[in-house]
């Protein structure tokens, strides 16, 4: 009877290991890439953007870390506009969105193979709530090249944002960049 219980607890044991252990999996870094540097005039720096070094070696991920209803994240402020900080048009619909337009591109592992193109998440931060359509990857794969305007890749945890989004946070323009938020898939 005693071997009996202690075999039980012995699997029980053994099972929330694994289930803890899956449940905290990492998403770790797949690679790095050398920065170029941009020719003149090819790095968009509107709204705080980074450019490329050259030589400098930046990191690069394929996945992000689990989804769930309070994800954590950090939201960054890009342009979807033409002409904009976000490059060409937004991978989902091919087209350019107004600043105006609460809109966000996610983070590749996020992004999720467009899975979740033209869909809705909400983001909570600074006190607040938005529900906001996701046009477009930040890819966290490539980056420092023409098709990326010369900036490095994403962070693995990134929802890069559009000014609408900021201030539907309430968040004072002196502070948009960079912000700890927590976000998560909308009922549509």
């Amino acid at each position: 009877m005693k071997k009996q219980v202690c075999s039980k607890v012995l699997v029980l044991i053994c099972f929330l290991y694994l289930f803890v252990s899956t449940e905290a999996q990492n998403c770790n870094p797949s690679g790095k890439i050398r920065g170029k540097k941009p020719p003149p005039g090819q790095c968009n720096t509107e709204n705080d953007s980074d450019c490329c070094k050259q030589g400098k070696l930046y990191t690069t991920y394929k996945c992000s870390p689990p989804v769930s209803s309070h994800t954590k994240a950090t939201l960054t402020l890009n342009s979807f506009e033409a002409g904009g900080d976000g490059g060409g048009p937004s991978e989902c619909d091919n087209q350019y969105h107004s600043d105006d337009e609460s809109v966000v591109a996610l983070s590749t592992g996020w992004f999720n193979n467009e899975k979740r193109c033209l869909k809705y998440i909400n983001i909570h931060g600074n006190g607040k709530s938005v529900k906001a359509k996701v046009v477009d990857e930040c890819d966290s794969t490539m980056g420092c090249d023409s098709d990326h305007d010369y900036q490095p890749p994403c962070d693995n945890n990134i929802v890069d944002a559009s000014k609408a989004v900021w201030k539907a946070l309430g968040v004072p323009e002196s502070q948009w960049g960079g912000m700890d938020i927590y976000w998560s898939d909308a009922d549509d």
